[in-house]
């Protein structure tokens, strides 16, 4: 029976498109734990653990951080029910979307020299995913951390956010440096860089602790989603910054 069924990590990774790693940390955090583990320690995951990974990739796409999507699915008044149906209403608007592009191509294909731009337009999907986060938070999202970030940047101005973003961008920057210059991830350069990242979380968001600090880290490894932000200061700069917090960890 499909209930009696338990998959491995790299079977469940595959079917999900996500890494072996990823899977790891998600145990390690108390996301989602396996099933059961073997004799040996290999993690098994049967149908309860398979449902709830799939609730959290559902809040990755609609970009929650793993801390949050913790806090929501943890919550005592989680209704998962609701939440399905909610998350059934945004994949409706996106097959809806794909549906006006196939019919647009299709014109096209037949001659149809009309142009209709806003087939393309993600607003009504982003003004939905955006409207769900909200909900979700106001409903389910009860960290302190979310809610320490929250006090704290709604008095951030524009230039507040511009400021924060080019000193974020300056210290993934240093990063990047020590990384093309061989600089090992144990090294007094890469741990002040480590502090340096710390400081700026503390100081602009919530309290960082050693603790967090090392969650980051592993994120950082295991979420291609970070690679696609911080990799803008050079390639393999999340990597390299997940192996600094690793080694200051230590």
């Amino acid at each position: 029976m499909e209930d009696e069924t338990l998959w491995t990590v790299a079977q469940v990774a595959r079917q999900a498109g996500i890494t072996a790693r990823a899977l790891h940390h998600y145990d390690r955090i108390g996301l989602l734990r396996p099933g059961q583990k073997t004799e040996a320690g290999y993690r098994l995951y049967g149908r309860a653990e398979r449902e709830r990974l799939q609730e959290i990739l559902f809040l990755r796409e609609l970009d929650f951080p793993l801390g949050e999507i913790a806090a929501i699915l943890d919550h005592p008044a989680y209704d998962r029910r609701e939440a399905m149906r909610r998350q059934r209403e945004l994949l409706l608007l996106k097959r809806q979307r794909l549906d006006g592009l196939l019919a647009l191509l299709d014109r096209a294909v037949e001659g149809d020299a009309s142009l209709n731009l806003e087939e393309f337009s993600m607003d009504k999907i982003d003004r939905a995913k955006e409207a769900y986060r909200e909900e979700a938070r106001a409903r389910w999202g009860d960290t302190d951390a979310y809610r320490e970030s929250q006090r704290r940047t709604a008095a951030y101005t524009p230039d507040d956010w511009a400021a924060l973003t080019a000193e974020m961008e300056e210290i993934f920057a240093a990063f990047s440096r020590l990384m093309a210059e061989d600089v090992a991830p144990d090294s007094p350069e890469a741990a002040a860089a480590v502090q340096r990242w710390q400081d700026f979380i503390t100081a602009h968001y919530y309290p960082c602790t050693d603790e967090i600090l090392a969650g980051l880290g592993e994120m950082y490894a295991a979420d291609p989603r970070f690679a696609e932000s911080m990799d803008k200061a050079g390639a393999g700069t999340a990597a390299f910054v997940a192996r600094c917090i690793a080694a200051k960890s230590r």
